[in-house]
């Protein structure tokens, strides 16, 4: 868990407002979703209660945005070596990341901002392994910098509002996020996985108010 930031570091907060835990699209045909293994009927959902009470939002189970998701994850390095410091200079400078990381650290702590950093980093580059296990071909990242970030933003969306859920839904299928948010809690445990996104639901609408597009809307699950 990171205890402080350095300047070296200083975009790392911020880095999950433009990226999410998630890269592949499954091999085979999607399955209908099922009760993941962090929730129960009527439960907690990943450590969060859950739809739009919590940070999934709606489920989106058509297909993923494989363009953003292959943009986002060579912002940040070669697949599987994902560095957010690295995608956040290329998308959104490290004038915002100083700006950002300070407010985040001021709302949230620096432990919880830490974890968040740590869960980010984690699922990155597990959704990285399903994708190279499932053998799923990309297109060639075409989207870059200040469009890529309104694109992801975008795909988080439900009735104006941000949520982390839909977005990964949108970015990888509802099936591998499921997969991912599992393997988060196995290795972190559910709060971290909750903190996770609570804190990415704050940054992406952070992120929507410096881009401009002041009509997004925060959830209340932040």
């Amino acid at each position: 868990m990171i205890k402080r930031f350095t300047a070296a570091a200083a975009g790392a907060a911020l880095a999950a407002l433009c990226l999410a835990p998630a890269l592949a699209q499954e091999a085979g045909p999607m399955t209908a979703p099922t009760m993941s293994a962090g929730m129960m009927a009527g439960a907690m959902d990943h450590g969060m209660p859950p739809g739009k009470a919590g940070g999934d939002g709606v489920d989106y189970t058509g297909a993923p945005d494989l363009q953003a998701a292959i943009s986002l994850v060579t912002a940040g390095g070669a697949p599987g070596h994902f560095s957010i410091v690295t995608a956040l200079t290329a998308l959104a400078g490290a004038k915002t990341a100083n700006a950002e990381v300070a407010k985040l650290t001021k709302q949230y702590g620096a432990a919880k901002v830490g974890s968040f950093v740590a869960v980010q980093n984690f699922a990155v580059n597990d959704a990285v392994a399903i994708a190279t296990k499932a053998g799923v071909k990309f297109p060639a990242p075409m989207v870059h910098g200040t469009a890529l970030a309104k694109r992801v933003v975008g795909l988080g969306l439900v009735g104006g509002t941000y949520y982390e859920g839909t977005q990964l839904d949108h970015l990888v299928t509802h099936q591998i996020h499921e997969a991912v948010m599992n393997d988060i809690d196995k290795k972190f445990g559910a709060a971290a996985d909750a903190n996770y996104h609570r804190i990415a639901d704050q940054a992406h609408y952070d992120l929507a108010q410096a881009l401009g597009a002041t009509s997004v809307k925060l959830a209340a699950y932040h």
